[in-house]
């Protein structure tokens, strides 16, 4: 509930030098008044704002006395200027796990409430301080793990996408004025924009939602990461692989086959893209019923993966299995990266993997050589270069991905309409259409089960 005035720890769960505490809504300054005691004298309530001032931090014992527990800040925020647009006020003590949690409950007899995951930055959303792509921004931020992760999600929580949405959701609303006033008005000359003017207009949309979308392709391989699967036939140097991606010994090495009979994953960086990998048992006819369940789950991650990085021993003509494989793999949807190790040892047949297959790297899981080919490879094949990704508007997620193609769907359609002749009244609902889900990509006429799933993925106190 907006009214409610909520509290929480938002700082990590644990020891460390100091702790925050932060409580938001229309009691804040009251509530933390019973709490927190300024050196001064200054009660919270007349406070400047944006203005730490130290004093003691107070909480009742086990008679319900209110005694001294801790020294520290206090930071009060009055809305409308504030992360959550209301009152807020920040509290800052000594890092101790039992400390943080006896001045919160502290503040929960005071009065406020234990905040839901997410609720500060969903308070902000719903009071018009950033919109929903920032907010998923915001989130991408805090559980970033890659550097490039971390530059997205700022250049997203500036605002990028949300500006570009609103330039093109501008356009398609003066465009339907005009159309409306057409249809109003049919025997006057009242219309800002001619048919042919209203074609141009939409086109232009068509192409700006059309590059928007595009970004997608660069934006989901850093956000979210590329599920990534290593294949091939046994002891061809799999798990080699995956341990020199991963940058440490995660998968057993042994000369002997079948070692690997589960599916191993990781998510790390490779070059500017995120990779969910995938470490799969030996492809190859088995009567081990264990190995052959290996075999299933690694056949099962290939149809879900969306790159395939095949393996083969380069330095051994290519086997009936190996030819089977690059066979199959032709017939698959996912990118496929022939990977030809063993480099170290010579290549055999390279040309042969060149003919099956539009990608292809050779290296040396062994001793690390080629590698950087390998990033090169999978940064052409999922990063657009001409992408600035601090500056861009770029989508990280496929609820806005959707979004922007059903309102290019729309637009598409309104085109058509004007392109056959047919009554410009009809452009209308297309148009409305085109809008309404645009505006979704930053909440603007989203679902509450929708805003409800965001914000439940982030920690209680942000």
């Amino acid at each position: 509930m907006l009214g409610d005035t909520i509290a929480a720890i938002s700082t990590p769960h644990g020891r460390g030098g100091v702790a925050l505490l932060r409580v938001s809504g229309p009691d804040a300054e009251s509530i933390c008044a019973r709490v927190f005691v300024a050196k001064n004298r200054v009660v919270l309530t007349d406070a400047p704002a944006r203005t730490a001032i130290y004093g003691e931090m107070r909480a009742p014992d086990a008679d319900g006395v209110w005694r001294s527990v801790d020294d520290g800040l206090a930071t009060v925020f009055r809305a409308p200027n504030s992360f959550t647009g209301e009152n807020t006020v920040e509290l800052c003590c000594h890092g101790g796990i039992l400390l943080t949690e006896t001045i919160l409950t502290a503040l929960l007899t005071a009065g406020a409430r234990q905040a839901e995951a997410g609720e500060f930055t969903r308070r902000a959303f719903l009071n018009g301080k950033l919109g929903l792509s920032s907010a998923e921004a915001l989130g991408n931020l805090l559980e970033a793990q890659t550097r490039e992760q971390i530059t997205l999600a700022h250049g997203g929580l500036r605002g990028r996408l949300e500006a570009r949405c609103e330039a093109i959701y501008t356009k398609m609303r003066h465009t339907l004025a005009s159309i409306y006033v057409t249809i109003d008005y049919p025997d006057e000359d009242l219309a800002d924009l001619s048919r042919e003017e209203m074609m141009e207009a939409f086109r232009a949309c068509e192409e700006e939602l059309s590059a928007l979308a595009h970004t997608y392709h660069t934006g989901h391989a850093i956000a979210e990461g590329i599920p990534t699967v290593i294949c091939g036939r046994p002891n061809v140097g799999k798990s080699s692989l995956y341990n020199a991606l991963v940058g440490r010994d995660a998968a057993i090495v042994t000369a002997v086959e079948g070692t690997t009979r589960d599916v191993l994953t990781e998510t790390l960086p490779l070059g500017r893209v995120t990779l969910r990998l995938f470490d799969t048992a030996g492809l190859h006819e088995t009567d081990d019923p264990v190995e052959r369940i290996g075999i299933e789950r690694a056949e099962q991650a290939m149809a879900d993966a969306e790159l395939i990085l095949a393996v083969f021993n380069g330095s051994q003509p290519p086997s009936d299995e190996d030819i089977r494989l690059a066979e199959s793999l032709r017939k698959m949807p996912s990118t496929v990266i022939a990977v030809i190790n063993q480099s170290d040892l010579g290549v055999c047949d390279e040309a042969f993997y060149r003919a099956h297959f539009a990608n292809c790297v050779v290296l040396s899981a062994k001793n690390g050589e080629g590698l950087e080919d390998l990033r090169a490879c999978v940064e052409r094949l999922f990063i657009d270069g001409t992408l600035n990704v601090r500056e861009d508007a770029i989508l990280t997620n496929a609820r806005q991905h959707a979004a922007v193609l059903s309102a290019l769907e729309s637009v598409r359609r309104a085109i058509g309409a004007l392109q056959a002749g047919l009554p410009i009244d009809l452009c209308c609902v297309d148009t409305e259409t085109a809008m309404s889900s645009l505006a979704e990509v930053d909440g603007h006429a989203v679902s509450e089960d929708i805003v409800s799933d965001i914000f439940s993925h982030f920690c209680v106190g942000k």
